[in-house]
């Protein structure tokens, strides 16, 4: 008897549907980010490796492998400028002739030295219009491409009381993005605006937290969403609270996953603390259907590729794991207030070997069963390495 079968059996005795749990991981779709190809570093250094991707096509490349070896990826997140082309409907066509779907754009507002005091904020009208070109700029690039999403990460803010008016500044923003969402209606594109507690501004943050993103999508439009990133909190914030209460509104727009020891550390999804994400992954699993699952990570030491790879597999087992909670057991202990029985279905599924489940998965997509192994033996970083050797080259993650 294989392992899968082995699992299969059990989980089958225990009442649980396997074929529907089949299903719905094969349904699955973990966007990955272009810029989690490239080069990337901390304030202090950027740290080049052999076979980086010298270009947005190349990067294009690196995340096909990971689909193939995953199944599971077959969406891939844009940023601008740094995956700037002269045409974009040419890189929209790229991708698709790789076999993958253009995820949401990514628009930069925090590299340009005019941006030091804010952008869609700032005091100064004309840097304020500045940035917003750029946000419709990005908003056709997302059509051309054949995307659905902008993806709105804001640095502004600012570290010194009274160094702005707060609340003009909100204002400022919510001017900004309105006129966004007009621009962008006749395509339908939907605004994923993010929020962090706190980096590069120190003092607050312009939009520091998912009460502030939510009232501010309001406002905008009903095709602004929140989009949650799980770096971006205070410690110990229970993330899996925040994304029932936005699902409930029909506010939650999509995640930025990674993972994090102390603060916005960009860390493979799953690596530091996987009951978190599996927790998140219990409440995703009972909406009618998963938002966007974008992976939004800074790869400094470890090899790209395989670092990707990595984390779409923990998001692959995480979820399984949350499909195995028994929903109406789980129902019954909390309405009898059975604490330990509805913490230990919990539990029970997050310490079940899933990988025979998710392998047979994957197997059924056509991928692969040991994706990192058949990455390391498969030839495709020794090809890296041969055809882009070690040259400065476009970096994806910062821009160098």
């Amino acid at each position: 008897m294989t392992d899968y079968e082995h699992l299969a059996g059990r989980l089958q005795d225990a009442g649980v549907d396997v074929d529907a749990v089949q299903k719905q991981l094969g349904a699955l779709t973990v966007e990955v980010p272009s810029w989690g190809f490239g080069d990337a570093g901390t304030r202090f250094a950027v740290f080049q490796q052999p076979g980086r991707p010298r270009d947005v096509f190349e990067r294009i490349d690196d995340a096909a492998e990971v689909h193939r070896l995953s199944g599971t990826s077959s969406t891939v997140a844009l940023h601008i400028p740094w995956d700037a082309v002269e045409d974009p409907a040419e890189l929209g066509a790229y991708i698709q002739g790789k076999g993958l779907k253009t995820g949401p754009i990514n628009p930069n507002l925090f590299q340009d030295p005019d941006y030091k005091l804010g952008s869609v904020t700032n005091p100064d009208a004309g840097i304020r219009a500045k940035a917003t070109e750029h946000l419709l700029e990005c908003g056709e690039i997302a059509a051309a491409t054949g995307s659905g999403a902008l993806s709105l990460w804001f640095a502004d803010g600012t570290n010194y009381a009274g160094q702005d008016d707060l609340l003009e500044r909100r204002q400022r923003m919510l001017a900004c993005l309105q006129e966004l969402d007009r621009a962008t209606e006749q395509h339908g594109t939907e605004l994923l605006v993010e929020y962090k507690l706190f980096e590069p501004a120190f003092y607050a943050t312009d939009l520091p937290d998912w009460g502030s993103a939510a009232l501010l999508c309001r406002e905008i439009g009903e095709r602004a969403k929140v989009l949650v990133d799980l770096g971006h909190h205070a410690q110990g914030v229970n993330i899996e609270q925040i994304v029932a209460v936005l699902a409930s509104y029909g506010l939650l727009g999509g995640f930025h996953t990674n993972d994090r020891r102390y603060a916005d550390d960009d860390l493979i999804t799953g690596s530091v603390n996987p009951f978190a994400l599996f927790c998140i992954f219990v409440e995703l699993a009972a909406l009618p259907q998963l938002p966007r699952v974008t992976l939004d990570q800074s790869h400094n030491v470890e090899s790209k590729v395989e670092a990707i790879l990595r984390s779409v597999l923990n998001i692959q087992d995480a979820y399984a794991k949350a499909l195995l909670v028994d929903r109406t057991k789980l129902r019954a202990a909390q309405q009898a207030g059975d604490v330990n029985g509805a913490y230990g279905l919990l539990a029970d599924a997050f310490a079940t070997d899933v990988r025979p489940l998710t392998a047979a998965v994957r197997e059924s997509l056509g991928a692969s069963v040991d994706p990192v192994g058949d990455l390391r033996s498969g030839g495709y970083m020794e090809k890296l390495y041969a055809e882009r050797g070690s040259q400065a080259g476009v970096a994806g993650g910062w821009g160098r």
